[in-house]
């Protein structure tokens, strides 16, 4: 994988780029708490069916800090779903990428769905992973999943942000300690992902995303257009496949019953036995082949 930068108006932002130069783009983004390295085994599906890669670290991970020096500005550490959306739209930019191929884990599954919303031309498929669509702002969920989002709200209390705070890499372990079926991951591939949790605007936007969410930190006014279109938006059109594990001990598989009615250019569900939150690190080859059948619709209906 090549290893690059760009700068926007408030980010530097690092992405990494593999497959073939002149292959048909798409863009991978992962979750949290999470990092890049959860796309390395299915990467090389994509790369061997002659797909380019590119798939940035979000704001606040690992080299993708916020551009403070610029004019005396300190830029809000926003956790939006709209901030990361306008962020690949300008990586995308910068690329000179006109339409692109997404697919996203957890928040970048978010992130997909307010690219979806407020810039559906760009996209031309899209595969999501774990988060489901539900229009309009946050709703409280009914309370099994209400239990399941514990953390959440306990980023919403002081002791919890200041707990946070101290060692968000012992936070992000609990998450996969829990989230999936005992025993999924290794020590090294959690130490690899934690790389990217010690940056110093990673707390703040992590903090922003969850207490905003749910009203205890205030919206970035700089995305309030985006911020209102895509609270407004009902319905997507763009072609997307939804993966969920059954086992997924965060985002409760019955959430996602019945969403294919917000879709309406085509949608289909996958649910996955014997995986949690992370399908695409605990059944790659899977997640790699519903990509590809994806994307594959595309070709065979050009």
């Amino acid at each position: 994988m090549r290893v690059h930068e760009i700068k926007t108006s408030v980010l530097k932002m690092v992405y990494e780029e593999g497959g073939s130069k002149g292959g048909k783009p798409v863009i991978l983004v992962h979750g949290w708490p999470d990092s890049p390295r959860t796309w390395d085994k299915v990467l090389p599906a994509l790369h061997a069916a002659g797909y380019r890669t590119i798939v940035p670290y979000l704001r606040g991970y690992g080299l993708s800090h916020f551009r403070s020096h610029l004019f005396g500005r300190n830029p809000r550490r926003t956790g939006q779903p709209v901030a990361f959306a306008q962020d690949v739209i300008d990586l995308a930019d910068e690329l000179k990428l006109q339409t692109f191929a997404f697919v996203g884990h957890d928040w970048g599954a978010r992130t997909g769905y307010a690219l979806a919303a407020l810039f559906p031309r760009r996209l031309e498929r899209m595969v999501v992973l774990s988060s489901v669509f539900q229009p309009g702002p946050a709703k409280t969920p009914p309370l099994p999943q209400s239990q399941a989002y514990w953390y959440q709200w306990f980023l919403c209390t002081d002791p919890g942000m200041k707990a946070f705070r101290e060692d968000p890499v012992a936070y992000g372990k609990r998450m996969w300690d829990t989230w999936s079926p005992e025993g999924w991951y290794s020590p090294a591939d959690l130490a690899e992902a934690a790389k990217s949790w010690t940056g110093k605007d990673f707390t703040e936007v992590v903090l922003h995303s969850y207490r905003s969410r749910w009203g205890h930190s205030p919206l970035d006014p700089s995305y309030a257009m985006l911020q209102t279109r895509f609270e407004g938006t009902v319905t997507l059109d763009v072609p997307t496949v939804f993966l969920q594990g059954l086992e997924d001990r965060c985002g409760l598989p019955e959430t996602s019953d019945g969403m294919g009615r917000y879709f309406t250019n085509g949608y289909r569900r996958v649910l996955i036995d014997s995986v949690g939150h992370f399908p695409q690190r605990e059944n790659p080859q899977l997640v790699a082949e519903e990509i590809l059948r994806h994307l594959g619709e595309r070709t065979a209906g050009q």
